[in-house]
């Protein structure tokens, strides 16, 4: 069954509408994932010599910050792996049993890359480890820490789908990290001991597997019991509230679209992660401008900070435009709309945000006059400019989004092709050389005010590429309703 199964994604793959993007992201990603398994190997390799040339003993500093690699891992997976798919509605039709098609969905996330990569790392470390006559507790070592590896892979299952685990655990790490970083308490005093009994006995290696089958077994039981017509694919029906908004009635029936967008933003578990994600872009400046990282030290990415931290609704947001509207977009397109209106209303609302951030960035005045001025302009700039590119570049999104699924907010790979690469090439490129240029040739302020001037003449044109746009919304129309239509 469970090569039937591979076979369906298989004929999946090759016959959506989104093959090419679908096919190119593909390659993109593995050359990535062999860049990290090289990375990983040589790391894997050499730590144990490093470790032993600043004359520290190489297993049990391994183990003393295994700890923050397992919490960065947990962190990586929850923003970055994809959660367990499967169309069931035609499955559950069939005599299938239930069991199967759970242990199939979760049985995907176990030959994630997000597991394999740490066999690059631990696998060459348990060799040199046996290299210089550690015995064989050092495979049992292995088996433990890869246990761990496997019960992260079903944590991150289980707090991508339950609030109950996800709030807690987020509670648990942020006050270990903060106690850590106060010096008010050590963890690795702790799970040093822990990770260290894997070698030390020959029976604490067992634990973690345990563990592995008992965080499998409650994500096993908590998608048995969702998968149902009635349950785990019905809508859920709460409270009807009524929200008017009808002081945006004076705008007409741009007012209305703002409404609608209002609504979905306060509604909806997928936008308001959305919302709060662009809320989060807005520390990312500490990186910058604390000073903290010397990489960063330099005009051009000074500016990527600022251009940041003022569009992370934009970018957000404004990604999936028009896939927020998927679900209806068929009948929305079946009724006699203005183009221009829709457009209008998600420009404004790209602005809006945009402003938002940029005033409550204002706490970024503690680093100077100079640090707030490239968030402004920034602003500026995604205001004038990048507003356009975004909506340009939703043209040729072909992603429908569920908003009854809490997938995460960073996006879908179904949202890259090559023309929306080459879209988003200006969106970050142009503010960084135009500082540049201004900031190298003669000083700061002429870089500032060579992004301002371009995010200016973005708003002086905005009639005009609107004009474009709406061209080309009309032109892919078709083969968005198309796409809109697929379930795979």
């Amino acid at each position: 069954m469970f090569k039937h199964f591979i076979r369906l994604e298989w004929k999946s793959f090759f016959r959506s509408a989104s093959f090419t993007a679908n096919l190119v992201m593909k390659i993109i990603m593995g050359l990535a994932a062999l860049y990290f398994i090289a990375l990983f190997t040589v790391l894997g390799s050499a730590v144990f010599f490093i470790l032993k040339e600043e004359g520290m003993e190489p297993l049990s500093t391994v183990n003393t910050y295994v700890i923050y690699y397992l919490v960065g891992d947990l962190v990586l997976r929850y923003f970055f792996q994809k959660m367990p798919v499967t169309n069931i509605k035609p499955l559950l039709t069939l005599p299938i049993k239930r069991n199967t098609i759970v242990h199939y969905s979760l049985g995907k996330t176990g030959i994630s890359f997000f597991n394999i990569i740490h066999a690059f790392f631990f696998v060459p470390f348990t060799v040199v480890l046996l290299m210089h006559g550690y015995g064989f507790q050092a495979i049992l070592w292995h088996l433990g820490m890869m246990a761990l590896i496997y019960a992260n892979n079903f944590i991150n299952v289980l707090i991508n789908n339950k609030n109950v685990v996800f709030y807690p655990l987020l509670v648990i790490v942020a006050s270990l990290g903060l106690a850590q970083y106060y010096q008010l308490f050590n963890v690795t005093e702790y799970t040093q001991p822990f990770f260290q009994g894997f070698y030390d006995t020959n029976y604490w290696f067992i634990v973690p597997i345990l563990l592995a089958i008992l965080v499998y077994y409650f994500s096993f039981a908590y998608f048995k019991n969702n998968l149902n017509l009635d349950t785990g694919l019905s809508k859920k029906s709460d409270e009807a509230k009524t929200e008017n908004y009808t002081w945006l009635n004076q705008f007409g029936t741009l007012g209305t679209f703002l409404k609608n967008d209002i609504k979905l933003l306060r509604r909806n578990k997928r936008s308001r992660t959305t919302v709060f994600m662009s809320f989060l872009f807005i520390f990312y400046g500490l990186l910058f401008f604390t000073k903290s990282i010397e990489a960063y030290q330099n005009p051009m990415m000074q500016v990527f900070a600022g251009i940041f931290v003022s569009g992370g609704f934009l970018f957000t947001f404004g990604q999936f435009v028009p896939s927020w509207d998927s679900a209806y977009y068929q009948l929305m397109m079946s009724q006699n709309i203005s183009y221009r209106q829709y457009l209008t209303s998600k420009w404004w609302l790209m602005v809006i945000g945009t402003l938002i951030s940029t005033t409550i960035a204002s706490f970024y005045l503690y680093f100077g006059w100079e640090t707030y001025m490239l968030i402004v302009v920034g602003a500026i700039y995604n205001m004038g400019v990048n507003s356009h590119l975004v909506m340009l570049g939703g043209a040729y999104v072909k992603t429908p989004i569920d908003l009854t699924m809490a997938n995460k907010a960073f996006g879908d790979k179904q949202a890259f092709n090559i023309k929306t690469m080459l879209i988003s090439l200006p969106k970050l490129l142009v503010p960084m050389l135009l500082y540049t240029l201004g900031y190298s040739l003669f000083s700061a302020n002429i870089g500032f005010l060579f992004v301002a001037l371009a995010g200016v003449l973005g708003f002086a044109f905005r009639d005009k590429v609107f004009t474009q746009i709406e061209k080309i919304y009309k032109t892919e129309k078709y083969a968005t309703i198309a796409a809109y239509k697929q379930k795979n």
